[in-house]
């Protein structure tokens, strides 16, 4: 994917955005200085150019039921590392898996994980994490305080 060229105003459009998924054009072009129709059509550009991955709501999980954020590092198998796409798609099955990257160095993915307490947590680590073929040790660490979180990226 080639990279969006974005100007002044494209930034403060994708900011309010950011901000704000719920706004309209006729919204986001007034805050801007630009009537509906330019706006709209910039904000499709967007899309078109897949600047915009999706538009949701965030949820406050604590609000939720959701109390436990974990970080878990997963190391693989010598073997199972020929087997990354494999432990990926698994991962995507599992709702209470939130984030998973694949990393450089000790570990092979960090999980951002979430669930309603400490016993679902270990539930969910012996019956189904644990028991992932190739996984060779996964080590977890429990959040106490959320101090930033962020969706919106630095525009």
């Amino acid at each position: 994917m080639q990279k969006i060229k974005l100007d002044k105003l494209d930034r403060k459009i994708l900011r309010l955005m950011q901000a704000d998924a719920s706004l309209s054009a006729a919204t986001i072009g007034e805050k801007v200085g630009l009537s509906q129709s330019p706006c709209w059509r910039r904000i499709q550009r967007f899309k078109d150019a897949g600047l915009i991955r999706e538009q949701g709501v965030v949820f406050e999980r604590k609000e939720l039921g959701f109390d436990t954020m974990v970080f878990a590092h997963v190391k693989l198998t010598a073997h199972g590392r020929s087997k990354v796409a494999e432990f990926g798609e698994t991962i995507r099955q599992f709702p209470e898996v939130m984030e998973c990257h694949l990393l450089l160095g000790q570990v092979d993915f960090l999980l951002r994980i979430v669930t309603p307490d400490l016993e679902a947590y270990e539930r969910f680590f012996f019956e189904r994490l644990s028991q992932l073929p190739d996984v060779q040790e996964v080590t977890s660490s429990i959040a106490l305080t959320e101090v930033k979180y962020t969706t919106e990226l630095p525009i």
